[in-house]
């Protein structure tokens, strides 16, 4: 049995559209990012984003656009942070 070779025209880019984030933990990760930025003030425009735990809604800053991840967690980037805190 042969298998159907499909042209790379078929194919969609995963990556293009964002990805939907509840926004209770779109809302803990700003509250992670603002105590952050409290406490650290010496620290500003580094951050890409927060990594948050869907179950616990516990997570830390993240300063690269691509971390490694837990099963049980999401990243949240600081652009879609800073669009639901205003």
């Amino acid at each position: 049995m042969y298998a159907l070779r499909q042209e790379p025209e078929n194919y969609t880019n995963i990556r293009s559209q964002p990805a939907l984030i509840d926004p209770a933990l779109i809302r803990a990760a700003g509250q992670i990012y603002h105590t952050y930025c409290e406490v650290h003030p010496e620290v500003t425009g580094n951050a890409a984003g927060v990594a948050i735990n869907r179950s616990n809604h516990r997570g830390k800053v993240i300063f690269i656009h691509n971390p490694a991840l837990l099963p049980e967690e999401c990243f949240v980037p600081l652009s879609q942070i800073e669009s639901c805190m205003y």
